[in-house]
Formats: C-alpha cells, sequence, structure tokens
C-alpha cells in the first residue's frame, strides 16, 4: 500500500478524482474527499474527457446513487466517510512530483498547459528555493493543476511546502518581503510577491466564506496577519504546509473519535504551534462552555484552510464546531472541538473574543 499524504490526488478506475484529507489510512481504502466527477458539460477537460468540480453535499449525493462502494461508516470517527477502496485505485498523483515534472518540461524548453499560469508558478517556486531556502524537493502543487484539470482562466495556486518548519519559513520569507521586488541572483530574475489587493478581496472571500461566521473586513484583517495567501501578477496563491513522512507519527485506528455534539466555547490559545497543519491544531486552557455539550475540551482542530492559522498563543477566543472524545490505545483519552465537519464549515469558526475590526 503506497503511503499517501494529505493533499495528494488520488485518480480511480471510476474516472473520478479525489483529494487526500489524511496522512494515515486503513489497510483497505485511502480517506479522501470527491473533487471533480465527469461530466459531458463540464467547464474543464483532461484526455478527452469533461469534468466539472463538487462542492461536499454534491459529493455525498453523487457517490450514494452512483458509486456507494466509496462511501462507509468509519468505526475511528463514527460518521460516515469517504475513502477510495484499494482496488478503485488507478493511480497516485503526488503535489511534489508534478512539480518537479513541470520544473523540468520549462527548464527544458517544453510545452506546457497554461505556460502563463506555470510560469507564475515556477516564479514563486524560485522565491521560496532563493529567498526562503527550501529545497525544490519540499515544494508541490495541489489543486486543480495537481491532475491536469486547470481551467484556461486559472484563478489561483494551491502551492504546498512540506515540512512544517518549512512552511514557516515561506511564511516568514514572504511576510519580510510581502511587496517588495527582490532580485534572485540564481534565477536571473525579478519577481514580486503582493498581499491581496483590494480587486479580489471580494472573490477570496466568497470562495472561503459560506456563511456570516466572519464578516468581508474580519476575514482580511485575519488573512492580512496569517501571510499565507498572496498575489503574484494578479494570480492569486495559498502557501500549504504538509507534514514532511519523517514527522507523520501513528498508525489508522491508535485513535479514535466519538461524536458528542456540538458546542460554543470560550478559551485561550495555549499553542498554535500545530496551526497551519491539516488539521489545524490549538491547544487550550481557561476553558467556558458558552452553550452546548458540557465537556473540558483540551484542544480546537480545523479541517478547513479559512481557520488554519486563524489565531495565535495567548489570544482569547471564542469557537464553535463538533465535540468528539478522543480516545487513544495508552488510554489517555480526551475531548476536542472539531472546526470544518464539512468543507464550507457552516456556523463552525474559531476566532478571536473581540472583533479585530
Amino acid at each position: 500500500m503506497e503511503q499517501v499524504r494529505t493533499r495528494d490526488f488520488i485518480y480511480t478506475k471510476d474516472n473520478l478524482y479525489f483529494a487526500s484529507t489524511n496522512y494515515i489510512h486503513p489497510e483497505d481504502r485511502y480517506i479522501s474527499f470527491l473533487r471533480y466527477i465527469p461530466d459531458e458539460n463540464g467547464d474543464r477537460e483532461k484526455d478527452g474527457v469533461k469534468y466539472r468540480k463538487v462542492g461536499s453535499e454534491e459529493a455525498y449525493t453523487y457517490l450514494r446513487e452512483n458509486h456507494p462502494e466509496y462511501l462507509y461508516f468509519c468505526d475511528v470517527t463514527n460518521v460516515e466517510m469517504m475513502g477510495v477502496p484499494l482496488d478503485k485505485v488507478e493511480r497516485i498523483i503526488k503535489p511534489e512530483h508534478r512539480l518537479l515534472g513541470l520544473k523540468k518540461t520549462v527548464d527544458e524548453g517544453g510545452n506546457v498547459k497554461n505556460p502563463e499560469i506555470i510560469k507564475k508558478l515556477m516564479d514563486v517556486c524560485d522565491f521560496f528555493h532563493y529567498i526562503g531556502g527550501i529545497s525544490y524537493k519540499n515544494m508541490g502543487i495541489s489543486g486543480s493543476i495537481l491532475p491536469g484539470l486547470q481551467k484556461d482562466d486559472v484563478s489561483d495556486l494551491d502551492y504546498v511546502i512540506y515540512g512544517l518548519d518549512n512552511h514557516r519559513k515561506a511564511i516568514e520569507a514572504f511576510k519580510k518581503y510581502r511587496n517588495t521586488e527582490v532580485y534572485i541572483e540564481g534565477a536571473d530574475k525579478h519577481i514580486t510577491l503582493n498581499g491581496i489587493t483590494d480587486d479580489y478581496w471580494d472573490f477570496v472571500y466568497n470562495k472561503r466564506m459560506n456563511d456570516s461566521s466572519l464578516t468581508p473586513e474580519e476575514f482580511k484583517w485575519y488573512e492580512n496577519r496569517k501571510a499565507n495567501r498572496g498575489t503574484i501578477d494578479g494570480t492569486l496563491f495559498d502557501i500549504l504546509a504538509t507534514k514532511n513522512y519523517d514527522e507523520i507519527e501513528g498508525k489508522w485506528g491508535d485513535t479514535r473519535y466519538e461524536p458528542q455534539g456540538i458546542s460554543r466555547i470560550e478559551c485561550d490559545i495555549e499553542s498554535a504551534l500545530g496551526a497551519f497543519d491539516n488539521p489545524s491544531l490549538y491547544t487550550v486552557k481557561n476553558l467556558k462552555i458558552l452553550e452546548g455539550v458540557e465537556k473540558e475540551i483540551t484542544e480546537i482542530v480545523s479541517f478547513t484552510h479559512t481557520y488554519a492559522g486563524e489565531v495565535i498563543d495567548g489570544e482569547h477566543v471564542i469557537a464553535k464546531g463538533k465535540v468528539e472524545k478522543v480516545i487513544k490505545d495508552s488510554g489517555e483519552n480526551s475531548y476536542r472541538l472539531v472546526v470544518g465537519t464539512t468543507r464550507e464549515a457552516i456556523d463552525e469558526y474559531v476566532k478571536l473574543l473581540e472583533p479585530p475590526v
């Protein structure tokens, strides 16, 4: 069984594209989420087949009606989940391999789909390699470019940094040189990575927010502070974190989760060290249950990119999500609050108690 990390894609024998959402998996399938399905009226094409992207609710409905074998009740999370059975796997597509392949093609003067957007992608790579000190092998590209399903009008780049320390270096380099032209001597080029400009805030907000948990002004404030999203020559990019293989711990089933209900809490952030991982992890203290299930919650995790890096050490926050009992083989049980039980994260959040703006 090939090791599959978060943000890897899985192409199946049924012409479906899934994105892995886990670092560890059961023996018979890869935990993942359906992203693209064949559709004769789809807005993107690969190998003569048209596809379209699907959201969370439609993904579950589509699989129930067409491929129920990709759905199963997980005895670890105690909820229905998606997972690609091993006998359905046609190909594993890895962001780091895809990026290195594109780089080699560009370096050798070969042809690529959407050459202008791929040039911007390579400029971002060069910036983080020469300015951030990150090896090319610790970078990748996810999103629609990974399986080659990008449209002609690519709106954003899902850029991946492998290794949590490397990701911190990337964020620091971007913060330091954001909105500044830098000369990359090793690549003999000038590169400018900008923050989100006013022209793009509505687009980013509408893409990420599906309810009123954050106002547009609050969203902009958080995103500017996080510095994990920017633009290059008018194209948006995200700086996503994925663990290196040697950072992945545990095995499938050594920790199980039992849903307890919904809670809204108030607490202090003890540590946000894992804030940009997937899931994002915040340890908490001084807990106060505002409503819902009364459990001694010790951490908040977020499965949605919207709340990655949202708050930092020592801040006083409120959060709402699903409470889960964390049951470990070691016997050290605890409770956590899960934000982002669906991709849209409707009425689920972690944010400062006092609005920042």
